[in-house]
């Protein structure tokens, strides 16, 4: 079990350096080509900071482990909404932006709909795959077009986003953070994917409990420790939005693109119980959310609670 735990925490290091690789050369090579900051912000940052979980999620499909799969977006969707979210607002209140309210919750909500809805037959196919994807394109063209038109500069926006402006000298450092991207994540997905499916062996439990806890909460800890970052500096501005906005990318952009390349088969419990769970908190924080324009550190303490009330009930039946 030492030796399966070891190579989950090596695929997991191997994972997130590939991701912060790809994203630092996809960047670079992204306002080479003219793009703008802001552009590069809203999708290359955001597609690349959701490639490790999206390399999760195809390898453990290809490799028939679709438990893994679906347990990995459902699981950080909670997790990203109760443990991350619960973590920050405790440390300090997270307040709410007006597009959160009236454009991010309600995709967020929809989306999740629209995939509890599509999972009933147990399978998620191939044009369910290109549904999400042609979903996922309006919502990022929706955004880009947005953002253009708001009152700051785009070197404002770029900043807030944590995006350069410009690309390195060297442009074959940029290929090869590129390649050493691709390749971490190709390398770090399979050890990841193979660790999990072996404790889960050596644990006697199933594939979707390691799933929605083990995987699920390690492909969210860069999320985690970012949050407790700026939340420790106070700089939560944009926190919610983008806890939120990756809900939306694990669910159109992860699912959709991997049942493009394999269609993935849905276990009924995670249909009847995971799923539910996930609904319930998207749901449970709009309320909080139109209170006072903030996350408070109570309404943190019962998302928290939330999550680790859902963790027992997961593990509880082991």
């Amino acid at each position: 079990m030492i030796v399966n735990i070891g190579i989950l925490l090596g695929g997991l290091i191997v994972l997130i350096a590939g991701g912060e690789f790809l994203v630092r050369g996809a960047v670079s090579i992204a306002l080479r080509l003219k793009i703008s900051p802001l552009v590069v912000g809203l999708t290359v940052v955001a597609f690349g900071t959701s490639a490790p979980e999206l390399f999760i999620s195809v390898q453990s499909a290809l490799g028939g482990s679709p438990d893994i799969a679906m347990g990995n977006v459902v699981g950080s969707n909670i997790c990203n909404l109760a443990l991350v979210l619960g973590v920050t607002s405790i440390i300090t209140p997270v307040p709410v932006q007006k597009d959160t309210l009236r454009i991010d919750w309600p995709v967020a909500m929809g989306s999740s709909l629209l995939l509890f809805g599509l999972v009933q037959g147990n399978l998620i196919s191939f044009w369910e795959g290109v549904l999400f994807i042609s979903l996922l394109a309006s919502y990022t063209f929706f955004i880009i077009r947005k953002s253009r038109k708001e009152t700051k500069s785009l070197q404002a926006q770029a900043e807030e986003l944590d995006v350069p402006t410009q690309p390195t000298a060297n442009v074959w450092r940029d290929i090869l953070f590129l390649a050493l991207g691709i390749v971490g994540l190709t390398f770090g997905s399979n050890w990841f994917v193979f660790g999990a499916k072996e404790l889960a062996i050596a644990l006697g439990v199933s594939e979707r409990v390691v799933g929605i806890t083990v995987v699920a909460l390690g492909t969210s800890l860069p999320e985690l420790a970012t949050a407790i970052v700026a939340a420790t500096r106070k700089e939560t501005d944009i926190a919610m939005g983008n806890l939120i906005g990756s809900n939306i990318f694990n669910i159109l952009s992860i699912l959709g693109f991997t049942s493009i390349i394999a269609q993935i088969q849905v276990n009924d419990v995670i249909i009847r119980s995971d799923m539910i769970w996930m609904l319930l908190v998207t749901f449970v924080i709009f309320p909080m959310m139109i209170t006072r324009r903030k996350i408070s550190k109570v309404e943190g303490s019962i998302l928290l609670a939330f999550y680790f009330y859902y963790i027992f009930s997961v593990i509880g039946p082991m």
